[in-house]
């Protein structure tokens, strides 16, 4: 795996130098949302700029989007990335190391923008790190998680209105699957009870200030389309929007694996996300509730809720610098005694964090870091940090840097 790893790298590499226009980028300092898709979370509907950035990947900032290149008369546009990163962390659990780096991505973009089909392809070499959990290879997330290709799907068009089928970005949260697209390197929290990627068909409809979505899909990556979605978001302004979303399982499944969680995939769980985007400021606070119903008859005994929010921000000051804090509380019903299933650190625990990353931006080449730190409260001693799993804090710092094309 590792050796076919560094050939698709390599292979990446040598697409990406050999493609014109090296080290242009497009200004996108705000979530992508604006387009017809709506992918990881209902973002601020946000005037275009000019040029306007392609749709996918979608950003929430301070990274940008490269201006395309074009292929087959300009009828396909082509876009990459390829970075690494490391970090170092106190109270690792055991079995895992307090250091550790990887390549983050080495990924290609290839999409069809205009008429009424079109299409989006990702593939490449990704990590999804987030906070508060063991680190895991990049060449076991590709393995273990959705593989070599992770997103790419069809649309077709008319008007206001089009229908994806694919694999698709999810709706539900406020955080994208990939860590360019955010505006902190690691996701949150609050990102740990969702989804990421949907295998299944999506319908979007924008009407004035309105942008609706629906997705019947496979929840968490699951393979079995029992899966309901949908969002509605509302720009009171060019600076203001505010979106619910919500989603759950309609049926249940008893499938355990990494990329399907056997809690997560059977629950329910609703946003109510606000943005503010302008100038300078990013600013997106939003709450959370989740609910996984018990289930004995597929190893759920005893069900149990989270309750969350979460405050995500980015300043952009001038000469490509910019600071991104994010803090987080979330909490979990149940207890031991009581058998309930464990959503966090143990049944009926809670955590809160902090993480505040800079970024500096210069052409193509971005550099950034996270400091960042977790406790957790009301946790079951095994549940939580350090290698007898009896602690209550985490702190990590991961550097990132790369090139975007």
């Amino acid at each position: 795996m590792r050796i076919r790893l560094l050939c698709l790298v390599a292979f990446l590499f040598l697409a990406l130098v050999a493609l014109p226009s090296f080290g242009q980028n497009a200004p996108s300092d705000s979530p992508a949302a604006a387009s017809s898709t709506p992918a990881d979370g209902a973002a601020a509907l946000t005037k275009p700029a000019d040029p306007q950035p392609l749709p996918m990947p979608s950003m929430s900032g301070p990274l940008q989007t490269a201006v395309p290149h074009e292929v087959e008369g300009g009828k396909l546009a082509v876009t990459g990335i390829l970075t690494g990163m490391g970090w170092s962390e106190g109270n690792h659990v055991s079995g895992d190391s307090s250091t550790h780096y990887d390549i983050s991505n080495a990924q290609l973009f290839v999409q069809k923008t205009s008429g009424w089909w079109q299409f989006y392809l990702q593939g490449g070499a990704y990590n999804l790190p987030a906070i508060g959990v063991p680190f895991l290879s990049t060449a076991d997330t590709i393995k273990n998680i959705y593989g070599p290709f992770p997103q790419g799907y069809a649309k077709f068009v008319k008007g206001n209105f089009n229908v994806e089928i694919g694999a698709l970005p999810t709706l539900i949260g406020a955080e994208y699957t990939f860590s360019f697209q955010n505006m902190n390197i690691e996701r949150g929290l609050l990102w740990g009870q969702e989804n990421a990627v949907n295998r299944g068909i999506q319908l979007n409809e924008t009407y004035k200030k309105w942008t609706l979505a629906l997705s019947w899909n496979d929840g968490f990556y699951s393979n079995r389309y029992t899966w309901l979605t949908g969002s509605a978001a509302y720009a009171f302004n060019s600076a203001n929007s505010l979106a619910f979303v919500a989603g759950g399982n309609a049926g249940a499944y008893a499938k355990s694996t990494l990329a399907t969680p056997l809690a997560l995939n059977n629950s329910q769980i609703y946003n109510l996300i606000y943005t503010y985007t302008k100038g300078s400021w990013v600013v997106q606070p939003y709450f959370q509730y989740t609910d996984v119903p018990s289930n004995a008859k597929i190893g759920i005994a005893k069900g149990a809720s989270t309750k969350g929010g979460a405050l995500l921000a980015t300043y952009n000051f001038k000469r490509g610098f910019s600071l991104a804090p994010r803090v987080e509380y979330i909490v979990s019903t149940g207890s031991v005694s009581n058998g309930a299933v464990n959503l966090l650190y143990g049944p009926g625990s809670g955590a809160f964090s902090f993480t505040v990353t800079p970024t500096y931006r210069k052409d193509a080449f971005f550099l950034r870091g996270d400091l960042a730190v977790v406790h957790a409260t009301s946790m079951t001693p095994g549940f939580g940090f350090g290698t007898t799993g009896k602690s209550a804090n985490q702190p990590r710092g991961v550097l990132e840097a790369g090139f975007m094309f």
